[in-house]
């Protein structure tokens, strides 16, 4: 059954075959919707592996239910949302009868999350993985979202480089941030232009600190970029800042996007508590 709801994503995965010849209407059109569709069974295996789904599964960016169809057979109830009309409408067709799966037509960023806890999983398009991964973050009851995004976002997300952004930084006293496998471009259809990658968002049990409002704040200054370094920035408005930098082991040049987010951890302790 399919059911109209303000609440899914396009898959940013395309449906990979076998055979890679000229493309067709179908796959042009599935570009223009930004979807690649995952279709390699090892790569599904490992987002499943990943994901360890139990209980309700919220899947953004079901697409033609190669996912959806995983996910359930390890005893999830799976909602699959998919914005696109055509591929919801096939999906509940191909869906019919199994007790596990909904099939949910919509636009995934604007639904309401679930009362009771429950997990994200989902093959989800480049053009609005932040907007899918800010949605989780801000769900009161979300447990985990285990995505299938663009490698350099994953890498990035998780100090890949040596560098750590702000939504990392901003979220790690409640959320951690783990890369997982790549997943190589072939394992899509159409092929994307970039390898893919695991990334998995965990609740922790308990918060690292509780001042919510205080710590975020304390972050967003030190990533306002006031003076070019942190220790610039949060002298704009903290006493006592050397002594803080000194006992989280922070450079007093440091760049900002070099602190790693536990070090922020014993910053806010230091200057906020």
């Amino acid at each position: 059954m399919t059911r109209g709801h303000a609440f899914a994503g396009r898959p940013h995965a395309r449906n990979p075959s076998t055979t890679v010849g000229a493309r067709t209407s179908v796959d042009r059109a599935r570009r223009t919707l930004s979807q690649n569709f995952l279709t390699d069974r090892h790569a599904i295996e490992l987002v499943i592996s990943a994901a360890d789904p139990t209980g309700l599964v919220l899947e953004p960016g079901a697409g033609t239910g190669a996912l959806t169809l995983a996910l359930a057979r390890t005893g999830a109830h799976v909602v699959g949302y998919e914005i696109d009309p055509r591929l919801a409408r096939r999906l509940a067709a191909r869906t019919r009868g199994a007790a596990r799966i909904e099939v949910v037509q919509g636009d995934f960023t604007a639904a309401r999350a679930p009362g009771r806890p429950f997990a994200v999983v989902g093959n989800i398009p480049y053009s609005v993985t932040s907007k899918i991964v800010n949605w989780c973050l801000r769900a009161p009851s979300l447990t985990s979202a285990t995505l299938l995004t663009q490698r350099e976002y994953a890498r990035k997300r998780a100090g890949g480089y040596g560098r750590w952004s702000r939504v990392t930084v901003q979220s790690w006293p409640w959320f951690h941030w783990r890369l997982g496998h790549t997943v190589g471009r072939e394992c899509f259809r159409p092929i994307p232009s970039v390898d893919s990658a695991i990334r998995r968002i965990e609740r922790r049990p308990e918060p690292l600190v509780h001042g919510r409002w205080t710590y975020q704040e304390l972050v967003e200054l030190g990533f306002s970029g006031i003076g070019g370094s942190v220790r610039a920035s949060l002298k704009t408005r903290h006493r006592g800042v050397d002594a803080a930098l000194a006992a989280a082991g922070v450079a007093r040049d440091a760049v900002v996007g070099y602190v790693h987010p536990d070090q922020w951890i014993t910053l806010w302790q230091r200057l906020c508590r």
